[in-house]
């Protein structure tokens, strides 16, 4: 699995979580919801702003670390 599906799965599990629609996320984050969808299936190269809008609505935090080798 990719980066960008992983990150999609996660979005879309804890937008569900939250009981949250597709519709309602992408007005909140100001994103269409054509490329929520995308985002959500990894199908989608995001900004990191649209990212950032996302996963802040939701609670979430976007982290980068170093590789463990």
């Amino acid at each position: 699995m990719g980066a960008m599906q992983k990150i999609g799965e996660l979005i879309q599990q804890r937008r569900d979580h939250m009981r949250i629609t597709q519709k309602q996320l992408a007005d909140m984050a100001d994103v269409g919801i054509n490329t929520l969808y995308k985002i959500e299936t990894g199908q989608a190269n995001p900004t990191f702003e649209s990212l950032q809008k996302i996963t802040d609505i939701l609670g979430m935090e976007i982290t980068l670390q170093v590789k463990k080798v």
